[in-house]
């Protein structure tokens, strides 16, 4: 039986795994990308260490990114927005500082707030693309 990119998200997160390194890893199996996109994926974690950015979405756009971006089939920034505002539709903010407030960063409360950011995510990303 084949796993869903959430399944897989989820899995790589709990075994260790950033957000956005997650989704990447999810996205690598099935081919939406090159294995590559994990350790650049490594620093858009955690808000890209700055709250910014939830770091799902940031790994979910990188695949988009190299799916459809430029010399591909142009369709990336329609298939971005796509994601934004499902993402948004859910959780009401993309800002992983809005996301995770009231958690200490590396507390296991925090972490189990971020599983349904990376499932979210990855769900988007499954069906876009």
């Amino acid at each position: 039986m084949n796993k869903t990119l959430a399944e897989l998200a989820l899995e790589n997160f709990a075994n260790g795994f950033s957000c956005s390194e997650s989704v990447i890893k999810a996205a690598v199996e099935p081919g939406f990308c090159d294995e590559s996109l994990i350790s650049v994926s490594t620093s858009f974690s955690g808000g890209m260490s700055s709250g910014c950015l939830c770091g799902a979405i940031a790994g979910a756009q990188m695949v988009i990114g190299a799916r459809h971006g430029r010399d591909k089939t142009n369709l990336a920034r329609q298939k971005a927005a796509e994601l934004v505002q499902g993402f948004q539709k859910k959780h009401k903010a993309t800002c992983c500082r809005i996301l995770t407030k009231g958690f200490k960063m590396g507390s296991p409360e925090r972490k189990e707030n971020c599983k349904a950011m990376v499932q979210t995510a990855a769900e988007i990303l499954e069906e876009i693309i």
